[in-house]
Parts: C-alpha cells; sequence; structure tokens
C-alpha cells in the first residue's frame, strides 16, 4: 500500500490472484497492495479476508490480512 486511508483494520477485502513463473502475488482489490511473491506450496484458497494490523515504516505501509483457509491436515 502506498498512501496512508485506504484501507483499515477490521475491513472485508477481495484478493485476486497473479501467476508468476515460479510464485503466486495477491492484490487487494482494487488495486489497494500488493503481496510479495508466495511460493507454490502456500497459494491461497479463499479469495475474501480481514485486515488486521496496518505498519508503517520507512519503506511504506504494510497490510496484514487473515484468512479462512481449510486446514490442510483435513
Amino acid at each position: 500500500m502506498e498512501r496512508p486511508g485506504l484501507l483499515e483494520t477490521g475491513r472485508r477485502i477481495t484478493v485476486t490472484e497473479g501467476v508468476l513463473p515460479s510464485s503466486y502475488y495477491y492484490t487487494i482489490h482494487p488495486a489497494l497492495a500488493m503481496s510479495a511473491n508466495v511460493p507454490f506450496r502456500d497459494r491461497l484458497q479463499s479469495r475474501e479476508g480481514t485486515v488486521v494490523d496496518i505498519v508503517e515504516n520507512e519503506r511504506g505501509f504494510y497490510v496484514t490480512a487473515e484468512f479462512d483457509e481449510p486446514d490442510p491436515n483435513g
């Protein structure tokens, strides 16, 4: 995220998934923030989540979101 005030904690979000040759990345719709590259083994199954934290540091804003993911162990 590049500017303050675009998101707030507790907000429900939707992400879109992008595919790279060796990983995925996610964008909070409508292009509010983008994830780092995510390895194939850590791919999200759900596309909706909740913002739980927003941190600003010298490099920018970092958004943490929680997603209701199915248990990989069944």
